[in-house]
Parts: C-alpha cells; sequence; structure tokens
C-alpha cells in the first residue's frame, strides 16, 4: 500500500483568538487532507490563538512590530513564513495591511476571509454596519489578498439571512459559523491545484470565475 502523498505546508497570521485558524487546522485533520497548517504568527504577543495553536500541536510565535517600522516587521514576517516554505498563506483575523512589497513576494498566494458580501462593507465593523443598512443578508467571503484593501479577486461565499430582532452578537456567531465552512474549502480548492489567481482573476478548474462560488448555508441557517 503507497503512502499518502505529501500535504502541502500553509501558514495561517492571526492577531487574535484565531477562530479561522483553529477551523483550519481542525480540518487538515480531517482525511482525505491536502494541506497542514506548518505554522501561525502573530502579529502580537497577547494574541490568544498563539496558545490556542500550540494546544493543537502547531508551531507558533509572535512576529510583533518594533521601532524601525513596517519594512522591519515585514522583513521578519516574511523570514519566519519562509522558513516553512508554504503553498498559501492564509490571513485569519490579521488585522495588519500588507505593502505591495510583501504581497509581490507571494504572488497569487495569500488568502482571507472577510465578514461581508464583497464588495459591500471593505473594512471594519461589518455587522453593525449591516445593521444600521437593514440589509435583509449578510455572509463571509473568502478572496485573494491584493494591495486594494478586502478588494481582491472573491474565491467564495456563504450567505445568510438577517433575522428581525438580529443583534450584533447573534448576527456575528451566525456569520463566523459559515466563515469556519467556507475558509478550508477554498483552502483545499489552492492547495489541491484546482484554485489559483492569476491576471487579475481567480480561477477555479481551469476556468476565470465571473464572481465567487456560492455556497448554501448550513442545514439550519436561513438564505
Amino acid at each position: 500500500m503507497s503512502d499518502p502523498p505529501p500535504r502541502a505546508p500553509i501558514v495561517v497570521l492571526i492577531s487574535g483568538r484565531g477562530s479561522n485558524m483553529r477551523s483550519l487546522i481542525e480540518r487538515s485533520r480531517d482525511p482525505p487532507a491536502v494541506y497542514e497548517v506548518a505554522a501561525v504568527l502573530a502579529d502580537r504577543a497577547d494574541a490568544p490563538g498563539l496558545e490556542s495553536a500550540r494546544a493543537l500541536g502547531v508551531p507558533a510565535e509572535a512576529i510583533v512590530p518594533g521601532a524601525p517600522g513596517r519594512g522591519a516587521h515585514e522583513a521578519a514576517l516574511a523570514q519566519a513564513i519562509d522558513a516553512h516554505r508554504p503553498a498559501l498563506i492564509a490571513l485569519a483575523g490579521f488585522m495588519r495591511i500588507l505593502s505591495p512589497e510583501f504581497l509581490a513576494r507571494y504572488p497569487g498566494r495569500v488568502l482571507n476571509i472577510h465578514p461581508s458580501l464583497l464588495p459591500r462593507y471593505p473594512g471594519l465593523d461589518t455587522h453593525r454596519r449591516v445593521l444600521e443598512a437593514h440589509d435583509a443578508e449578510h455572509g463571509a467571503t473568502v478572496h485573494f489578498v491584493t494591495e486594494a484593501l478586502d478588494a481582491g479577486p472573491a474565491v467564495l461565499q456563504a450567505r445568510i439571512a438577517v433575522q428581525p430582532g438580529d443583534d450584533l452578537e447573534g448576527l456575528s456567531a451566525r456569520v463566523l459559523a459559515e466563515e469556519h465552512r467556507i475558509y478550508p474549502l477554498a483552502v483545499r480548492w489552492f492547495c489541491e491545484g484546482r484554485l489559483a489567481c492569476r491576471d487579475g482573476r481567480a480561477w477555479l478548474d481551469g476556468e476565470p470565475l465571473a464572481g465567487p462560488v456560492e455556497l448554501a448555508a448550513a442545514p439550519g441557517g436561513a438564505t
């Protein structure tokens, strides 16, 4: 019986508790897994996700910005990333905007998960903005990272209905549950060689995506 093919290493960047990071680690252990989380890196020494990663047996360290400035921090971050030779870098609540120079080092190899139906609501406070706008639906988007904030080619989305009486806590929890479903799937597609970013577009199975693939909501989640 032949050994299974080696799994593609990925590096996850976090700033906080890293619930999407945890989801990526857990799904990487579901057979037949095609990727493994080689390391978790944070830009804050007190990021709770560091201990969560270590508890799951994944190497984790903080690369904290210092006095020399952004360039020195990104150089140190790149050095830590490159030590693991990752196929992909997955941002999971990483709250720093990466420079064009940093992204050019990893062309088409950086994914992010964003809690809105992009291009609606890039940036922060998406749940509050959805509620204030009285939107009928909300959701999450996986996209490739480019120089423009939350504007890279979208890959995968999940939508949920905004329910009467929804508050910030309840709405964000339901969106987060969808994030935990779609992010590991997009990472799997990339590591299987099905997903790519070229010519400024996302490609799946050899075809350019006209828009993000939409994943049906989980059972019990209204769409």
